[in-house]
């Protein structure tokens, strides 16, 4: 497991971008679990990421829509946020099962709205309030997830893409 304070939302957004560097020439579709209270600095997280793999763009919180999809380094990056989830069935209307296919990284936050119906974990992120900063807990749930948390662990991400 990996502990770590981040003392702002660009701290935040710098481990978004040290796991995306960790992942990026990782085979195979990928569950990153971004767990936390609201506020929490997941979707800030998610922003990092997203940004590290190439999207200039505005990177929205999908509250709403519950999944933005964006093509990058040559992956399909799925963001999605289940908060809103009235029922875990409702999963079967976004097309749930696809999203595991391929070479597909999925951020994925509120992940215990999915009722169970989640394959393994590869990377379980936990953001917490700390005072004025955030608190970030890494642990790998498959063998490959673990090798992920150990480079970071090692401080050897790869290179750091700008925010």
């Amino acid at each position: 497991m990996l502990s770590l304070a981040l003392a702002d939302p660009v701290a935040t957004e710098r481990l978004g971008v040290s796991i995306a560097e960790a992942l990026r020439f990782q085979p195979g579709a990928w569950l990153i679990a971004l767990d936390g209270p609201l506020g929490a600095g997941k979707t800030t997280l998610a922003r990092g990421f997203i940004r590290a793999l190439g999207h200039q763009g505005r990177v929205p919180s999908p509250t709403y829509t519950l999944i933005e999809p964006y093509e990058l380094a040559g992956r399909t990056v799925l963001h999605l946020d289940l908060y809103r989830l009235a029922d875990a069935a409702e999963l079967e209307f976004l097309g749930f099962r696809d999203v595991f296919e391929g070479e597909s990284l999925v951020l994925m936050e509120w992940p215990q709205r999915a009722g169970g119906q989640l394959p393994p974990v590869d990377v379980e992120v936990r953001l917490d309030l700390d005072g004025s900063g955030r608190r970030a807990s890494l642990a790998g749930g498959t063998e490959r997830g673990k090798m992920v948390v150990n480079t970071l662990l090692a401080g050897d991400p790869g290179p750091q893409a700008p925010i």
